[in-house]
């Protein structure tokens, strides 16, 4: 469903790079031998096996958490729609979202999220970055931080994919301190990244050849001027060398007809059964992004839509990471840059709401099947449970096996992985 933005926010356009462009501001440390040995199916495999990794729906304009995870019928706030029982006996979602409800014991929701933030770009850094903006400094965002802590320093694959309608492969500058090397590379319409086929001309044996040389060039030249600079160019090229290698990894077309029948043949249906393709392939960090929820007109309608496409596709990516075994090494999150207000404006419509809404997470090391957090019946504000964007940082970076609370080495300086006036929500930590 296409709508332009109510609030007519200029946070919504995306830049976007070619990928080899972007890829070459890449920054890594000497790889002039090649990244060949993690292609290898054997040690792939076994590193998958051991991998954490971490699943994004960012669903873009602010979600009604009133339309989904916390409905309230029956009040003056609530709207149209009924809430309907799920898998977990006393636990209550919208109608619709009928084929999530049926995989409620493997979620858990948290209802008493309140960032105090009400602007599009603010909220969406809150919630990517676990911190506020700050003139000061810049914060890489969750997935530049699973990159860096989830990924094999050495592996062949990048390890941070935003993958949204229209994505052609462009580098993101999302990762800050932690250098470019881990910024997002943006996929989508189900294809793999642009300028990742050799050229008709080139044969396999000319290509080798070519870097064969290349990287003796390299090696001499780094044996004098070694620079970040030039450590980042090289990672580039051994990078995309990989990449086009292992090219249909991104191929979504190489998935079963019958699962994209499941999925459903939409942007967003291919878009999650891509990035199931990309977990199990070892991917660290993967955002869906699914929009537009910025519903100040006609919020009604709009959820109806948007959230049919949605409940239908999340909830089969659901079953399926359970039934393959991987709930346990991958966390799922659900967020957007805050709610929807209780109050209905005379458009029908919600406006932007942040101060009583909702995140769903499940996998790792997420309690399943449980309700955190409580709003008020009308849904006006939080009663119990309170938690903001850097509780949910920590919680997520803790329920992927990474110690939130230690720092980054960045030249020598620590620099704190989360907010260190903040802390995890151990409540809903198994």
């Amino acid at each position: 469903m296409k709508c332009s933005y109510a609030c007519q926010s200029a946070e919504h356009a995306v830049a976007r790079r070619q990928f080899l462009q972007g890829v070459a501001a890449t920054a890594a440390g000497s790889v002039v031998g090649g990244l060949g040995l993690f292609a290898n199916p054997a040690v792939s495999a076994a590193l998958n096996n051991q991998q954490k990794r971490v699943v994004v729906f960012n669903m873009h304009g602010g979600l009604s958490q009133l339309e989904s995870w916390d409905p309230k019928p029956g009040t003056d706030t609530g709207g149209p729609f009924r809430a309907i029982d799920t898998s977990v006996p006393g636990i209550k979602i919208s109608e619709l979202l009928p084929n999530i409800a049926k995989q409620m014991h493997h979620l858990c929701l948290v209802r008493g999220v309140n960032t105090k933030e009400d602007d599009h770009g603010k909220g969406a850094y809150l919630m990517t970055h676990g911190r506020r903006e700050s003139p000061a400094a810049d914060y890489p965002t969750l997935g530049a931080v699973c990159a860096k802590t989830l990924s094999s320093e050495d592996g062949g694959l990048p390890g941070h994919i935003i993958i949204t309608p229209g994505g052609g492969g462009g580098r993101g500058n999302d990762s800050a301190y932690l250098g470019p090397k881990y910024s997002s590379i943006y996929l989508g319409n189900g294809n793999p990244p642009s300028h990742t086929v050799r050229p008709g001309k080139v044969t396999e044996p000319m290509d080798t050849v070519r870097n064969d040389f290349r990287r003796r060039v390299d090696q001499r030249f780094l044996n004098r001027r070694r620079t970040a600079v030039t450590d980042a160019y090289t990672y580039s090229y051994e990078q995309a060398i990989q990449l086009m290698k292992q090219r249909e990894i991104f191929d979504v077309s190489k998935e079963p007809e019958k699962d994209h029948e499941r999925y459903g043949k939409y942007d967003l249906g291919r878009h999650c059964l891509l990035a199931r393709r990309l977990l199990e392939k070892g991917i660290s960090f993967v955002q869906v992004s699914h929009s537009n929820y910025d519903t100040h007109n006609e919020n009604f309608n709009f959820h109806i839509e948007q959230l049919g496409e949605f409940d239908r596709s999340f909830a089969a990516f659901v079953s399926d990471l359970a039934s393959r075994g991987m709930l346990d090494s991958t966390l799922i999150v659900v967020l957007s840059e805050f709610g929807r207000t209780p109050n209905i404006n005379l458009y029908y419509g919600r406006d932007h709401w942040s101060h009583a809404w909702s995140v769903v997470l499940a996998g790792s090391k997420i309690q399943r099947g449980i309700a955190y957090g409580k709003t008020n019946p009308r849904g006006t504000e939080v009663v119990d449970g309170q938690v903001d964007h850097a509780n949910l940082f920590h919680t997520y970076l803790q329920a992927s096996g990474v110690d939130s609370t230690d720092s980054f080495d960045i030249e020598g300086r620590d620099v704190p992985i989360a907010d260190p006036a903040s802390k995890m929500i151990k409540q809903i930590l198994a």
